[in-house]
């Protein structure tokens, strides 16, 4: 699908917008709150079980307006029923994107090239089921008879961050009674940790990895191998039943000793970072269980049709979209903080910084035009009250524009006296202070002499969302994944580039895989990289001699 190739700073709706950002940035949340009693009531929305409060960003309702106009200029409706309709809107790699497809309901019809792919997802997740099933009952036997006990996933990007973080945000839903690790740096540390305490007899390894060659992956995989045979007395036939794989070639598969009835698919059109509901989750069912998987697939779902159906100022992806484009490309944030105020959720900022600026961070439009505006800003985040103690000075006080997004919820899932109502308040409080601050006349009424005075100043005017559910459970956890793949998605429609590709992670892999012989070589190489790096070279080669 071709998009309109109008650049973007001359449409109407962004020009309207730069000359409305000079005219309100004067305006003070203060004002803005005390000129409308019910601003706080008026500017949120609410949707698949998930409440939005964005009256603290710095908009007007004429800003919202505005950003509407562009989301219709920019033909965000039109991109998202091709989303949906299976049409290859992931340009350069001449792909479809259906990430959707994957929490589908069965009966669904969604066209890859005129076939219907929802059956084929649904084969998958019934064999996912299957197997998760024998593992968990213990029917499923190791080499030596033993029941599988510990699950070690490989992957890496979207093939560990999504497992990784949907394990530690349902471990409340886990079987405790099993010992999940994951894996996916090549550096080997991370895999003799991973491996430490565990009985080769009671492990199983999953293997992700759709070509079954990714470097990490398969270096990692090769060792976990190493390690197996060596603690089961060398037989080759034990790999079959501590292996499986997430993968599509079968002949790599069959070659490592994998049975390739053990071999979970998926497809071309699922990007690694959407692919958490994929065979890629199958860590994350052995968890928790098919049906809580099955519930997760749902959140998906719900928040999936929202996105598709909804009037876009009642739209939560689209609203935190458009938001995310304001702060970024008018008041120049070029950074969002993620703040899961919910311990459980403490991997999620790590989870969104592939989801968000592997999609988002372009530097071309889908024309192939270099853009003259900002791109994909910087996510990360840490769950609180944690970050309160370190970064949240910065934010307050800094000279840093930083937009927060806290996410919160109204049960806990560990309920401990006072916990969650002082976690809650400061939840609410972080809000209040960043949008309201603290001005010099009150700090002076506080009985601060004037020497001190500046430094206790909070100027505020800064903006956060809230996001505020019952509790979270797998199908909130499906939710609030797609409301983030939905808002980038509305970001890259706006900002008229490919979401879906990421040929930025190419050069570095492409050079690591030159420089890999030259590091081994027992022989000096003769070495043509530039001046550093050839030194470098050198001077790791000679420090590995040294020992």
């Amino acid at each position: 699908m071709k998009a309109t190739t109008k650049p973007l700073t001359q449409r109407k709706a962004w020009r309207a917008l730069a000359a409305h950002q000079k005219k309100i940035k004067g305006l003070h949340l203060r004002e803005l709150f005390a000129a409308d009693p019910n601003r706080g009531e008026r500017m949120t929305a609410e949707a698949a079980g998930l409440f939005l409060d964005y009256s603290k960003n710095r908009i007007t309702n004429e800003t919202v307006k505005l950003l509407l106009k562009l989301a219709d200029e920019t033909g965000l409706r039109t991109r998202i029923k091709a989303m949906f309709s299976g049409e290859k809107i992931n340009l350069t790699e001449n792909r479809a994107v259906l990430h959707v497809a994957l929490r589908a309901s069965k009966g669904a019809g969604i066209l890859v090239e005129g076939k219907n792919v929802v059956p084929d997802v649904h084969a998958v997740l019934g064999k996912m089921e299957g197997f998760s099933k024998r593992v968990r009952s213990g029917a499923w036997k190791g080499h030596t008879g033993k029941r599988i006990n510990n699950i070690v996933n490989i992957g890496i990007g979207g093939s560990d961050l999504g497992p990784v973080m949907a394990y530690e945000a349902l471990k409340y839903y886990s079987d405790h009674a099993m010992t999940f690790r994951f894996v996916s740096n090549v550096d080997g540390t991370d895999f003799v940790e991973a491996v430490r305490g565990l009985d080769p007899a009671e492990t199983l390894f999953i293997v992700s990895s759709k070509t079954f060659t990714t470097l990490e992956t398969i270096t990692n995989a090769q060792s976990a191998r190493d390690w197996l045979l060596k603690g089961l007395g060398g037989n080759p036939k034990a790999v079959a039943k501590h292996f499986v794989a997430v993968s599509t070639n079968a002949e790599k598969v069959s070659a490592f000793g994998i049975d390739t009835a053990n071999m979970f698919g998926f497809w071309d059109w699922v990007g690694g970072r959407y692919s958490m509901d994929s065979a890629i989750g199958l860590s994350t069912m052995l968890a928790i269980g098919p049906d809580n998987f099955r519930s997760m697939l749902k959140g998906f779902h719900e928040m999936d049709e929202h996105f598709r159906t909804a009037p876009f100022d009642k739209n939560l992806p689209v609203l935190m979209g458009l938001l995310s484009v304001w702060n970024n490309n008018f008041l120049g944030a070029h950074t969002v903080a993620v703040l899961p105020y919910e311990q459980y959720l403490k991997r999620f900022p790590a989870y969104l910084q592939q989801l968000t600026m592997e999609s988002n961070g372009k530097h071309v439009t889908l024309d192939g035009k270099k853009v003259d505006y900002q791109t994909g800003p910087v996510y990360w985040g840490e769950p609180g009250t944690n970050g309160q103690h370190s970064f949240y000075q910065l934010i307050h006080q800094g000279t840093r524009l930083i937009p927060c997004d806290f996410i919160a919820f109204a049960h806990a899932l560990t309920r401990l006296g006072r916990h969650h109502d002082i976690l809650m308040a400061n939840v609410f409080a972080q809000a209040e202070a960043l949008a309201f601050g603290k001005t010099p006349q009150e700090v002076k009424a506080e009985g601060s002499p004037d020497w001190l005075a500046p430094h206790r100043v909070f100027e505020g005017n800064r903006p956060s969302n809230v996001i505020l559910a019952r509790r979270l459970t797998p199908e909130v956890l499906g939710k609030l994944v797609a409301l983030y793949e939905h808002s980038v998605f509305t970001q890259g429609v706006i900002w008229h580039i490919d979401s879906f590709d990421q040929w930025g992670v190419e050069l570095g892999k492409a050079l690591a895989q030159r420089i890999i012989p030259e590091l081994e070589s027992k022989a000096s190489p003769k070495l043509k990289h530039d001046s550093s790096t050839n030194n470098l070279i050198r001077g790791y080669r000679k420090l590995k001699e040294a020992k």
